[in-house]
């Protein structure tokens, strides 16, 4: 199979097939929506290739049959495979789509939402060929659009709204603005319920889930696909995308001596799952196979610091990011004055879930980080933000404290966490009251060790009970206990909870371990330091 382009950061349905871009079909699943008609919404994270759906979606609506086509290239453009809905699809009827999108910019201001907004509509209404007769009313300009190009176009029309939640998004920090913002988009989506009957098809896609009460007040006919396990891979590559179509740059880059391990590949950029079928980041994939190094690519293009503060304020326990319960409705509780943790990390992405459990009709979630670069890139961003000034960041060292795990060192690994805790500004632990509990220290020590993307299960659940921290590495296990302690001596009452339970049983002669290193660690509130250190190796 011939190597094609690397459609990094193409979002035009067209340039990827005319130019020769890798494409991984998703038309069965488009045509599967298409078929059941009506409204919906999908939720998937930045950068998950949802304005690349919308704009395919569009393109099969419009009647442009070449793009789904087969061309062998003979007129000089790029070959290319046929792909599903050439044959599953009605060419004969095309309609009148209307597309709007808050991706581009960032609107601080509710006139500015609503000078966008007129734009759109305007510039929509025009390339559809109707007139709008009050272009100063948002929703009756809307409502017009939809009906007029219907009646002009003798079809029903489609209504495509890429980023819905994109200005609210960009506003949680200023929440009387994100308010303002919620109520113009509001008003704005208020009109779909009412022109059912001119609508053939209505996709939303944004990143947050804002409860319908919030957002879509009346718009109740919104299917949410979410977490359809039918619709589960609509966004995003599986394990057979990777071993398929990309498997030109996979051989490329062996041949290239530059062998991409395919397991490395699964450990850093899949793992994400809104279905049974688990995916793969697509932006990761695309500049792994174009720049054949292993890095936090998605994380980079825009370090979360809002979340990073905002977790820091709720005085969350990191170690909860590897495994965090939640209820379905808690999924969904999501607004500018009512942000619940869980739906937050889980709708932008940092978390996934793991495993789904129904209870009689009412389904549980276990959520927990997805893969490498999300475990080591945020809580890297949660220690250089969240916990140390800029002039105490050097004393962290990653290097070192992997260096200090391969080795073994537990006389190094004590003196490098104490200089760490020292170095935690007092006047923000004095501001905390998180800092007088053992999840904080379990938190920081938790978010040193996941920044390096190590394999990390904290509050690991054993017959004898749940031991606070393990971390297999190097052909280790390490088994550890938190405890804080009254006073400053210590009290020995970490190690003996690790003999008692014998949580480091389970590891004895496990695959792949040869040693296994039990640590009690105890701290002093009032010294706000490492006060106690046992280490028994076996």
């Amino acid at each position: 199979m011939a190597r094609r382009k690397l459609p990094i950061g193409i979002q035009t349905f067209a340039k990827i097939r005319l130019e020769g871009h890798y494409y991984v079909d998703k038309t069965p699943l488009i045509a599967r929506l298409a078929d059941q008609g009506g409204a919906y919404f999908l939720s998937r994270p930045r950068r998950f290739g949802k304005s690349l759906l919308l704009d395919t979606i569009a393109c099969a609506f419009e009647g442009k049959r070449q793009l789904f086509d087969a061309h062998d290239g003979a007129d000089g453009t790029a070959p290319r495979d046929k792909l599903f809905l050439a044959d599953h699809w009605d060419w004969a009827k095309p309609h009148p789509v209307i597309r709007l999108s808050f991706a581009e910019g960032r609107l601080e201001k509710r006139n500015e939402l609503d000078r966008h907004i007129r734009r759109q509509l305007r510039e929509q209404a025009q390339r559809l060929g109707v007139a709008l007769e009050d272009p100063d009313d948002i929703p009756g300009s809307f409502a017009e659009l939809i009906t007029r190009a219907a009646e002009t176009h003798h079809r029903q029309a489609v209504v495509l709204v890429d980023e819905y939640d994109k200005p609210i998004l960009d506003n949680l920090e200023a929440p009387e603005i994100a308010r303002a913002m919620r109520e113009g988009l509001r008003n704005l989506y208020s009109v779909i319920k009412g022109r059912d009957a001119d609508l053939r098809f209505v996709l939303l896609t944004g990143v947050s889930k804002f409860s319908k009460v919030s957002i879509f007040s009346g718009l109740n006919n919104l299917r949410d696909i979410t977490l359809s396990p039918e619709y589960g891979t609509l966004c995003g590559y599986t394990e057979e995308d990777i071993d398929t179509v990309f498997a030109p740059e996979l051989e490329a880059a062996a041949a290239e001596g530059q062998a991409l391990d395919r397991e490395e590949i699964r450990r850093w950029y899949n793992g994400y799952r809104w279905g049974p079928v688990s995916v793969y980041n697509p932006f990761d994939v695309l500049l792994l196979l174009a720049e054949r190094q292993f890095r936090a690519h998605w994380f980079e293009t825009g370090t979360p610091t809002f979340l990073v503060h905002w977790l820091r304020g709720k005085g969350f326990f990191t170690p909860r990011l590897e495994r965090l319960l939640a209820e379905e409705d808690l999924l969904s509780a999501f607004d500018v004055d009512d942000i619940a943790v869980e739906a937050m990390l889980w709708q932008t992405g940092y978390l996934t879930i793991q495993r789904v459990e129904n209870c009689g009709g009412l389904l549980s979630y276990e959520l927990g980080v997805p893969n490498r670069e999300v475990r080591g890139a945020l809580n890297r961003a949660l220690l250089y933000f969240g916990w140390y000034p800029a002039e105490q960041r050097q004393l962290l060292q990653p290097r070192a404290l992997y260096q200090m795990l391969l080795q073994a060192d537990t006389d190094g690994l004590r003196a490098h966490f104490e200089r760490l805790y020292a170095s935690i500004p007092h006047d923000w632990v004095r501001a905390n009251p998180i800092a007088q509990y053992e999840g904080y220290y379990a938190s920081v020590f938790y978010s040193h060790l996941a920044s390096l993307g190590l394999d990390i299960v904290p509050e690991e659940v054993s017959n004898p009970g749940q031991c606070d921290l393990v971390i297999r590495h190097a052909g280790r296990a390490w088994v550890i206990e938190f405890k804080v302690i009254d006073g400053d001596a210590p009290t020995g009452e970490a190690m003996r909870q690790l003999k008692a339970r014998d949580y480091a049983a389970k590891h004895r002669g496990a695959p792949g371990i040869h040693e296994v290193i039990e640590l009690g660690v105890e701290f002093s509130p009032t010294k706000r330091q490492i006060v106690g250190w046992e280490v028994v190796r076996g």
